[in-house]
């Protein structure tokens, strides 16, 4: 490195160093504002699942011809880790796992290739089998949940009103798609009694049969005039209940309406697959998911806007009640990272300020916003975003921004001690310290390395670790070689020659007994080494006694409770046993809000 000194390049050409110090601080400054934030990093879920149902069948019968055979297409996939499956009469559920190691960017290969091949598998399957169907968008994370409550009104009218609102929550930048939970679909039922049709002989068969030949939506042709073309259509759907009852049954015959010898009637169905509580109360729960690399707390405060909007033109009887939004956690996260920031570069100017002088302090303290304007920017460059992981890793490296400012800006002022120029002394410090300061900084970046590639969900989920912390320390040697040794230029004061030169500087005690234990451990390396070698076992049975977590337990203020009840337990019966855990949970002081999923 003798031979090209970038810092003295740099101030040989003293008005682009300022152009490039004011461009990089704009720069990242737009590059903060405009990076996307969320509370957890994107990965890749590698789970599928298919359904399929064969009303009628046992549980064994849904194993063997209909869950086997989809299970052994399933496992030539290239990725393919295993399946689990389950069963009970009438339905098979299979969860499809492909490798934790499976490239992000192959897994949506890897599930069209499963729908392919279940798809081919589809048509053997034995007659009736409903589906397969398949799911795969398990990646979707609700950004804001909101309920809607209308205790007495009919189901039907929520539904109406939650897709209204669902419309109009589409409509705000940054949603990317809306998901209505807790909906129960309309049935029209037809209830007969087995000894009434008995008596006036009518097979249950030929009812079925009548209602669906009337339903039918069948082609009538077209008439060509001369000037279009007219396509005709007979009006046999039904348009209300009362058509169903219309239904006209053939039967030894005799003509009979439907209504006559059935009950028809208009309801839900029966019993509910789904049933969503909120506030001891059913609801429909609306999940607002956010597009990528959005910014959380600009969403958070355009949800927020538009729910106020709603409310005020909710029907009477209806109201909207918040169940969770993530743009408060994010908002704590961004809070926390500044505050620390804050925190640091207090420390910094206090300790450079007392030990150098508060010139020195300055120039030192001027390397980290530097440094994070071009953290920033590499990070929007390369689509990453502010989540927990990204500002643990800035927290991480806050610590480690500064030293490479502080030994430039030290080695600057030692040389002038000697007696030479600023301007020389600047450049010094490319060529004593930049090789030593790079070697350093690559150590410390490869200690995190196998987090940055590893090959699974946990090395895709915290690899922001490494890199984050990368390109923080590069950054921070680039600044220190570049941006450094102009500001030292511009800021620090004169500082008089110390007489008797280099020696004359460090001596000292506090030098000489440091001299005097570096001396002891190059004269006897051996046993230096060998302590150290002591010290690296000691710490490795140590770490045995340390408890060990990937991560530590989330922070948010929530507790989930799972209930199950025994196989076969009526979904009435699950509901009576949340809804006391509910009025329990309600009378806590604590609670603020309570939801069910059953």
């Amino acid at each position: 490195m003798d031979r090209f000194n970038l810092s003295a390049l740099a101030l040989r050409h003293r008005a682009v160093t300022l152009f490039l110090i004011i461009a990089l601080a704009l720069a990242g400054a737009v590059a903060f504002l405009q990076l996307g934030r969320a509370e957890d990093p994107k990965f890749t879920i590698k789970i599928m699942t298919f359904t399929a149902a064969w009303p009628g069948a046992t549980a064994r019968e849904m194993q063997d011809l209909v869950a086997d055979p989809l299970e052994r297409r399933l496992q030539e996939l290239r990725y393919y880790d295993r399946v689990d499956t389950y069963t009970r009469p009438g339905f098979a559920f299979i969860t499809l796992w492909v490798r934790d190691n499976t490239p992000p960017a192959q897994v949506p290969e890897q599930f069209y290739q499963a729908r392919k091949k279940v798809g081919d598998e589809t048509p053997k399957l034995p007659r009736g089998v409903i589906g397969p169907f398949a799911n795969d968008e398990y990646a979707d994370v609700s950004f804001a949940i909101y309920a809607l409550r209308a205790k007495g009104l009919p189901h039907r009218e929520m539904v109406r009103v939650a897709d209204t609102m669902r419309q109009r929550l589409l409509h705000v930048p940054g949603v990317q798609k809306v998901d209505i939970l807790g909906e129960q679909a309309q049935r029209i039922t037809v209830d007969f009694d087995p000894a009434k049709l008995a008596t006036l002989g009518l097979d249950p068969r030929t009812i079925i049969a009548s209602i669906r030949e009337q339903n039918d939506i069948a082609p009538s042709g077209a008439v060509d005039t001369k000037a279009s073309r007219v396509d005709l259509r007979v009006d046999n759907g039904y348009q209300d209940v009362d058509a169903v009852r219309e239904t006209v049954v053939a039967a030894n015959g005799r003509s009979l309406r439907l209504g006559d010898i059935a009950d028809v009637r208009r309801g839900y169905e029966d019993p509910p697959s789904f049933i969503v509580h909120n506030g001891g109360e059913r609801a429909l729960l609306l999940s607002v998911v956010m597009k990528p690399n959005w910014n959380g707390p600009e969403l958070g405060k355009a949800l927020a806007k538009q729910a106020a909007a709603i409310r005020a033109d909710l029907p009477l009887g209806m109201t909207l009640a918040s169940v969770s939004d993530q743009s408060v956690n994010i908002n704590e996260a961004i809070d926390e990272f500044m505050l620390k920031f804050v925190v640091a570069l207090a420390v910094v100017m206090i300790v450079s300020l007392i030990g150098l002088g508060w010139r020195v302090g300055l120039v030192v303290a001027a390397a980290v916003p530097l440094t994070l304007a071009g953290v920033f920017l590499v990070m929007q460059a390369t689509g990453r975003e502010f989540d927990r992981i990204s500002l643990g890793a800035l927290i991480l490296a806050l610590g480690l921004l500064v030293d490479d400012a502080i030994i430039a800006v030290e080695m600057m002022v030692v040389k002038m001690e000697e007696g030479w120029d600023r301007v020389r002394a600047a450049g010094y410090a490319w060529t004593a310290t930049a090789g030593p300061m790079l070697s350093g900084t690559l150590v410390t970046i490869i200690a995190l390395m196998p987090v940055g590639f590893a090959q699974s969900s946990a090395g895709e989920y915290a690899g922001n670790i490494f890199w984050v912390v990368g390109y923080a320390l590069i950054i921070s040697w680039v600044v220190a070689v570049l941006f450094t040794p102009y500001l030292g230029v511009k800021l620090l004061p004169e500082i008089p020659r110390h007489e008797g030169g280099h020696d004359a500087i460090y001596d000292t005690p506090l030098y000489g007994r440091l001299r005097g234990a570096v001396a002891w451990s190059v004269d006897h390396k051996w046993l230096a080494a060998a302590i150290v070698c002591v010290a690296m076992l000691v710490s490795i049975v140590g770490m045995g006694f340390v408890a060990k977590q990937f991560f530590p337990s989330s922070d948010r203020p929530e507790v989930l409770v799972e209930v199950q009840l025994p196989e076969g337990t009526a979904i009435a019966n699950t509901e009576a046993v949340a809804a006391r855990m509910e009025s329990w949970l309600a009378k806590q002081a604590e609670a603020k809000v309570v939801t069910t999923y059953v």
